[in-house]
């Protein structure tokens, strides 16, 4: 490690700042407008992902080459052609179709109440052209009892949240973001281990 820089062993999370190491910066969670304004002090491109912005911190404070952008981001989303009216369970989707509030409206009607857009129709909807309106509400009714895509690593609270909840059948929202802020106060190599008393997902929250 190079002169000047934060010793790896602080139990503490420490200020963000040029004098981390990219090891040391990984330890622990920051938001995402923290590491845009290290990014900025640092004359980093501060644009993309959280994940890829803190692999370009992370290059950059152990003063190696930014890692290339990731194709899929580097892809364009093909814009879709506006559906035919009125919808009905015959209307085909295009080519990347976005899960709209158009669409939304449409489908609470078909399946009730309960119908929200999950990972497996986001998965679905927009993937190929000629899907029906009539085939998404029948891969909806078909994926009820099937267990959910992980979450990219990118989205750390949502996923924190949907174990913690798993783990937790019953408790409130309010004690799951309690438990996650415990849990992000922790280093990565705490929560793994489970040393400090880390709330991971499988934690307790005093209510």
């Amino acid at each position: 490690m190079g002169a000047g820089r934060q010793d790896r062993t602080m139990s503490a999370r420490p200020d963000l700042t040029p004098a981390l190491s990219g090891e040391e910066l990984q330890r622990w969670y920051w938001l995402r407008e923290e590491l845009a304004g290290l990014a900025r002090t640092l004359g980093v491109r501060a644009s993309g992902s959280k994940q890829e912005l803190t692999g370009r911190l992370v290059a950059a404070l152990d003063g190696h080459v930014a890692p290339a952008p990731s194709a899929g981001r580097a892809a364009r989303r093909p814009t879709p052609r506006p559906l035919t009216q009125p919808l009905s369970d015959a209307t085909e989707l295009p080519l990347g179709q976005r899960c709209s509030q158009e669409l939304r409206g449409y489908l609470a009607a078909r399946i009730g109440p309960g119908f929200r857009f999950d990972a497996h129709l986001r998965e679905l909807i927009g993937s190929r052209a000629g899907l029906t309106l009539g085939e998404v509400v029948a891969h909806w009714h078909a994926t009820r009892d099937s267990p959910l895509q992980e979450i990219g690593a990118q989205f750390e609270l949502n996923r924190f949240l949907r174990a913690w909840h798993a783990a937790h059948p019953g408790r409130s929202h309010a004690e799951a973001l309690d438990a996650w802020r415990a849990y992000r106060a922790l280093p990565v190599d705490a929560r793994a281990s489970g040393a400090s008393g880390a709330a991971g997902p499988e934690a307790t929250v005093d209510g």
